[in-house]
């Protein structure tokens, strides 16, 4: 089930790279870009979430928080994190749970075979906590400043 623009966004609770937890609700006030992303150390995830970092500054600017989710554990997290010296703060969903309620655990079939994985997906969501933007399979190249361009829109 694909999440649409206008809808609340489903709240969540997920362990950080540092096994703190993060509650979506407590960020209640501010914008929320929530960035779906297949696996740690990949050539484009790492691009993607380098890119998010980058910009980490412009963002908090327009009074948004972002966070990079994947099935990857904490342990994981902290290792990708600190080998590419990423700020933006990383969740794991181990178990998958906030991937299915966003609608990014999809199938894909590869070599004849249909395989579950996470499409890479990205959520502006407002400081109501209404999403305003679902963005399903997106392209990493140039996808950081596209979201900002949408963060920025919300506050004009």
């Amino acid at each position: 089930m694909l999440l649409k623009p206008g809808e609340k966004a489903p709240s969540f609770s997920l362990p950080d790279a540092d096994m703190e937890t993060v509650d979506l609700a407590d960020y209640q006030g501010k914008h929320i870009v929530l960035f779906f992303y297949p696996k740690d150390g990949t050539p484009g995830c790492t691009m993607e979430a380098t890119d998010f970092s980058d910009h980490e500054d412009d963002f908090k600017r327009h009074n948004c928080v972002l966070f990079g989710i994947s099935r990857d554990d904490c342990i994981k997290h902290a290792e990708f994190r600190d080998k590419e010296g990423i700020g933006v703060e990383l969740l794991s969903d181990a178990e998958g749970d906030v991937c299915k309620l966003y609608g990014v655990w999809q199938a894909k079939e590869v070599d004849g075979h249909k395989k579950y994985c996470i499409a890479r997906s990205t959520f502006v969501i407002d400081a109501g906590g209404t999403i305003r933007h679902a963005l399903y399979n997106v392209n990493f190249k140039g996808h950081a400043l596209e979201v900002l361009r949408l963060v920025k829109e919300l506050n004009s």
